[in-house]
């Protein structure tokens, strides 16, 4: 069920946390600190001795058997990175109250944005991390690889729940834990970076009305820094037929599959693609190409479906030795466009979302100093 373009194999891993598609924790250790609560009741947790970093967005009560589209939204969270490292993993849970995991189907999705450092084919906030409640954990091998990150460094997470379960929950959270190696350390050997390129870029929604029948949507643009690509994936919706990433100024694909399907037809995921071998560090891509990312769909129904297409790629990405990630430039339009989707402080009207259960439009922001906590709930 996959495809794949010249000089890779093309594998399903869970491999790359920063592809967008992204147990119980059991007592966290005594070594944790946080931001101070806040309105908000977002907090940034860390657990040195399980290296793992806790973005926890406000509680919300979750009513049993809400039907679709009935969204919960925790309101967005400005936070302050309790910790410098190298993130190597992820995974997104649902705790109730007392700490305890709760079932992931009450997820529905959740972002982490960083909005002082732009994507690398566009200059608005960069993407850290995107999961819903089958994305599973994800992870990168940490002896090579990591996502380098600084104490005090501001990330913007948001969420959206949906209960269609029959238990209700009261005052659940969402909880984004990020594994990461301590600074510090001789590994990882590579800083790779997180990158997307959207179908719907620039801004705003990345769905799109389906037409009926066969319908293709791109993007096209370069990057801002040189470097090597060393893994992608991708995220797609109902019909699509493939995903494509290709280098336009050359015509090489870098990048080509079709989503997993099970026995039903319904798409359970795309693969990811390992781009580097044992005698090459993977895809090298630059400046002065353009490069494009597509998606096929096929629309049996003979209806336009709203909202029904999607089609994006991310992975991870190594900067040329001695290039610096830009940063964002608050003054561009673009920027501001997007941060303003992203922070929810557009009207609904203008973006187009269905109706919430519970919707919160402001945007909280935590103190840049910390605070003694005696555990990661």
């Amino acid at each position: 069920m996959t495809g794949a373009g010249p000089g890779y194999n093309t594998a399903v891993i869970r491999q790359f946390p920063f592809i967008i598609a992204l147990a119980g924790l059991g007592s966290a250790a005594a070594t944790v600190r946080s931001t101070p609560p806040a309105a908000s009741e977002a907090r940034a947790l860390v657990d040195t001795k399980r290296q793992e970093i806790y973005i926890d967005l406000a509680p919300v009560d979750l009513p049993a058997r809400t039907h679709h589209h009935m969204i919960a939204q925790p309101p967005v969270a400005i936070l302050r990175l309790p910790v410098s490292g190298a993130i190597y993993g992820f995974r997104v849970i649902m705790i109730d109250s007392a700490g305890h995991q709760i079932t992931s189907a009450l997820i529905h999705h959740f972002n982490l944005i960083d909005p002082d450092h732009r994507e690398l084919f566009l200059p608005i906030s960069r993407r850290m991390a995107a999961a819903g409640h089958e994305t599973g954990a994800m992870t990168i091998p940490w002896f090579f690889f990591g996502f380098p990150i600084n104490q005090g460094e501001r990330v913007l997470a948001s969420a959206m729940l949906e209960n269609l379960t029959d238990t209700s929950y009261v005052q659940a959270r969402i909880r984004l834990v990020l594994e990461y190696t301590p600074a510090g350390r001789p590994w990882p050997l590579y800083k790779a970076e997180p990158f997307q390129m959207d179908v719907a870029f620039p801004v705003g929604d990345k769905s799109f009305d389906l037409p009926p029948g066969r319908f293709s949507k791109s993007y096209e643009g370069s990057p801002a820094v040189p470097g090597t690509i060393v893994g992608i994936g991708g995220h797609v919706h109902a019909y699509a037929d493939s995903l494509e990433f290709v280098d336009a100024t050359t015509g090489s694909v870098i990048y080509r599959t079709r989503p997993i399907t099970n026995a039903a037809g319904d798409i359970e995921g795309v693969p990811v693609a390992r781009l580097y071998r044992w005698n090459r560090l993977g895809t090298h891509i630059e400046p002065a190409h353009r490069y494009r990312v597509t998606v096929y769909y096929t629309n049996p129904t003979g209806e336009s479906i709203p909202d029904g297409g999607m089609g994006v790629v991310g992975g991870l990405f190594v900067p040329d030795r001695g290039v610096t990630w830009p940063a964002t430039n608050p003054a561009d339009t673009l920027y501001q466009q997007d941060y303003r989707h992203a922070a929810r402080l557009i009207p609904e009207s203008e973006h187009g979302m269905d109706m919430h259960m519970t919707t919160d439009h402001h945007m909280h922001s935590m103190p840049d100093h910390g605070a003694a906590h005696p555990s990661a709930p």
